[in-house]
């Protein structure tokens, strides 16, 4: 019996095997190769293409894979026909490459193109001079003159009627939508109008929530009751209640539309965020080594929207402890007024800073530009380092420094994190009756730039420029001092590296900051880009002091929020050497001024 069975078994699986290695189903790599029309083309068409999407089938046969080969030739004709080819010739072989592999060629003679002749876009009614219509009506491919295109001339239509419901236009109508083809004579015509009828204004809103006191939900709307309907401020409405934080979900939706009174109703629902929320992270840059970080966010301590905020960071060259408290102004969104308390340890050069600082500030919106006031209550403790000349130096001051910053913003900004300004300015200083050691004014202004040079090719650069007017810069506190150097200063040298020494060779800053990059980026696939850039730049107390250089290469990995950028950058010049105050023996021992080796750099920035 049990013989039987095992003889049985073997003859099963020789049968089936057999099966599987003699079976006529091919394992088919089928290669689809055009010719005759251009890339551009070619792409489209081959969406179109059943033999496209079946040419990795593993159960394909000899008599599916010439079917699939004449269909694609009508399916071909058809995919460039909306192109303006009504007439095209479409040929195609196929060919064995091995048991498993074939080649299917496909030529196309298109024929001549459609050209189009008159072309008649208009839109009437109430809405016919609004700027959204008229940059339609103004921008269109297809003209006199044009290949004929029904994809350009769907996407009209389509954008028309898109318009018509962002801008409060319900009862617009396209009451005429025609496209002729004379294929005897190549040519076509088309015609779109677009009739608007009555514009629509915001209706009652009603709101649904519980979080906030009625009159600050109200100041989170983008728009105004009784005023033409608009959907972007709908948008951005639920953009503002997002990034408020207050809520964990926010529905902006819009009602259906009154043709009695001719209005657009909304409807907000909203759902409470947590109060607290708390994250905690670790990780390690090449300026701050490795560090650490957590924070407490108490969203909402009453329903005036007033939140707080503790942070705590501890990194190898400095430590802090901030806590902000946020109440919002007029607009919630974008204006608030602050109140931050630091108590800080940084190290700077050859400084070691200890910082309280109290510090009230009113953010708000100017147009295009956020405007920062502020006034800082601070007690600064500046310690020098010893050297082989020089005692340790410890000199505190407590005095007031009142400022105020302008920084560029995109347009709707509604008070989200800025991870990047294209334009930052700050104006601070102090005199002596507010407690400074001496009386000083200080300038600092920062910028960056992207700009798209060929296809997969960029260019950035970034500038900062800082200058003090002040009689000595050991009269101002080290934490307001300038130094250079680092991931996102001038790469190739130590974090805060560059900056005047003193009498005793140590390295205390300087009154004034120049620095600037520039990188040549190339596109790589998977998100990835090569980088190569020149780094300038030094903090010194004269300008027309030499400036320190530095040239390197860099990989960059983009994801949708964030750009890891990983750098080596090779010193060009010997800042001891380069310098206002050159050391003598750069000259008498040989070798002394030689430059130093290449520096490794991670960053991480905004996705640009």
């Amino acid at each position: 019996m049990r013989a039987g069975f095992t003889k049985h078994f073997i003859l099963t699986a020789l049968t089936t095997l057999s099966g599987i290695f003699c079976s006529t189903n091919l394992l088919a790599n089928i290669d689809i190769t055009i010719n005759g029309i251009e890339e551009n083309l070619k792409k489209n068409v081959l969406i179109f293409l059943s033999l496209e999407r079946y040419k990795n089938r593993d159960d394909l046969e000899l008599p599916v894979i010439r079917q699939l080969q004449e269909r694609a030739e009508s399916e071909l004709s058809a995919a460039i026909r909306p192109f303006g080819y009504y007439e095209p010739k479409v040929r195609s072989s196929l060919e064995k490459i091995t048991n498993t592999d074939w080649r299917i060629k496909i030529t196309v003679e298109p024929g001549k193109q459609i050209i189009m002749g008159l072309v008649t876009i208009k839109v009437l009614g109430e809405g016919r001079e609004l700027p959204g219509f008229q940059d339609i009506v103004n921008n269109i491919s297809l003209h006199k003159g044009a290949a004929l295109n029904h994809t350009e001339y769907d996407s009209i239509k389509n954008n028309l009627q898109r318009m018509a419901i962002t801008l409060g236009f319900p009862e617009a109508v396209l009451s005429t939508s025609e496209l002729f083809v004379n294929p005897n004579r190549y040519t076509a015509s088309a015609t779109i109008i677009l009739e608007t009828g009555p514009r629509y204004n915001f209706g009652k809103t009603t709101i649904n929530q519980d979080t906030l006191e009625p009159s600050l939900m109200l100041r989170y709307l983008r728009y105004t009751e009784n005023k033409p309907y608009n959907s972007n401020e709908i948008l951005l409405t639920q953009f503002a209640l997002d990034d408020s934080l207050y809520f964990s979900t926010v529905e902006v939706i819009p009602q259906d539309p009154d043709t009695i009174t001719k209005t657009i109703p909304v409807r907000i629902t909203t759902t409470a965020n947590n109060r607290n929320h708390y994250s905690i992270g670790a990780g390690y840059a090449s300026d701050t080594e490795a560090r650490g970080i957590f924070s407490w966010d108490n969203r909402r301590i009453n329903d005036r929207g007033h939140r707080f905020r503790t942070e705590v960071k501890a990194a190898q060259l400095g430590q802090s402890l901030e806590m902000h408290y946020v109440v919002p102004l007029q607009d919630p969104a974008i204006d608030k007024l602050s109140f931050e308390f630091r108590q800080s340890r940084d190290s700077l050069g050859d400084l070691d800073t200890r910082t309280t600082r109290l510090k009230p500030s009113v953010m708000q919106l100017r147009g295009r530009w956020q405007r920062s006031l502020f006034a800082s209550f601070s007690r600064i403790q500046t310690i020098t380092a010893a050297t082989n000349l020089q005692a340790r130096n410890n000199k505190s001051n407590t005095l007031i420094i009142p400022g105020a910053s302008y920084a560029s913003v995109p347009s709707n900004y509604l008070g989200e994190a800025l991870y990047s300004r294209e334009f930052f300015a700050e104006l601070r200083g102090s005199v002596k009756s507010l407690g400074a050691q001496s009386n000083y004014l200080q300038l600092r202004i920062e910028a960056e730039k992207q700009f798209r040079l060929l296809k997969n090719w960029h260019s950035f650069m970034r500038a900062q420029i800082g200058s003090s007017l002040v009689s000595r810069t050991a009269n101002i506190p080290g934490t307001e001092r300038f130094f250079a150097g680092g991931d996102r200063s001038v790469r190739g040298f130590g974090y805060n590296e560059l900056s005047p020494l003193d009498t005793w060779g140590a390295s205390i800053g300087g009154r004034h900051l120049l620095v600037g990059a520039v990188e040549i980026i190339r596109d790589l696939p998977h998100n990835l880009a090569l980088a190569t850039f020149m780094d300038v730049g030094n903090a010194f107390d004269r300008f027309g002091d030499p400036l320190q250089y530095s040239v390197g290469l860099g990989l960059r990995y983009r994801t949708q929020v964030v750009t890891i950028g990983i750098d080596i950058a090779q010193p060009l010049t010997n800042p001891v050497c380069h310098s206002a105050t050159p050391d003598a023996r750069c000259i008498s021992i040989p070798g002394f001024d030689a430059r130093s080796g290449p520096r490794l750099h991670i960053n991480f920035a905004p996705t640009l």
